[in-house]
């Protein structure tokens, strides 16, 4: 566990310039707390404290600014730079090595109990305040600007932006 945490803050520290010192990180990054509660909620949501995985994921919202689902699939080394407003839905999927800036949503786009959430590969960047929605999946190394409404799949190592998203590194 301690190494888990070792490799976020680290993970952090090589993403942002800001950063002046894993401490610093490991002390005041909200995006950091928030991925360190999700993982006790996942935990707590697995073994079938529902009630108590929600209860401690709101906390954590209360605390970060940032809302994960407890049942939210979240990869290794997974950093959410500034953090706040960024909302992760319950069926998502979230690789390893994926950055988030503020303000992104991966949302559903159905009310049924389904797979409705996007699916983040590994490697993934999204800028702040991209909206991401439905069961889509974002190929691995691919970028989503900053704004973009993404509501189709994106292929690996692509970059898209705007409302709706397109394809811009072509």
């Amino acid at each position: 566990m301690l190494r888990r945490l070792r490799e976020d803050t680290r993970a952090m520290c090589d993403r942002d310039p800001a950063a002046r010192g894993c401490l610093e990180v490991a002390l005041t990054y909200s995006g950091v707390h928030a991925v360190w509660g999700h993982r006790i909620a996942h935990r707590l949501w697995e073994a079938e404290f529902r009630l108590f995985a929600r209860l401690f994921s709101h906390l954590v919202r209360l605390l970060t600014g940032v809302e994960i689902h407890p049942a939210a699939t979240i990869g290794r080394r997974v950093t959410i730079d500034h953090g706040m407003g960024v909302v992760i839905g319950e069926t998502a999927e979230i690789g390893d090595d994926v950055h988030m800036y503020h303000g992104v949503t991966l949302g559903g786009d159905r009310n049924e109990p389904v797979k409705r959430h996007p699916t983040l590969e590994d490697g993934v960047r999204v800028g702040a305040n991209a909206t991401l929605l439905g069961d889509i999946t974002v190929g691995e190394d691919a970028t989503v600007g900053a704004g973009s409404v993404v509501t189709d799949d994106v292929p690996a190592g692509a970059t898209v932006a705007g409302v709706p998203a397109r394809r811009v590194d072509d």
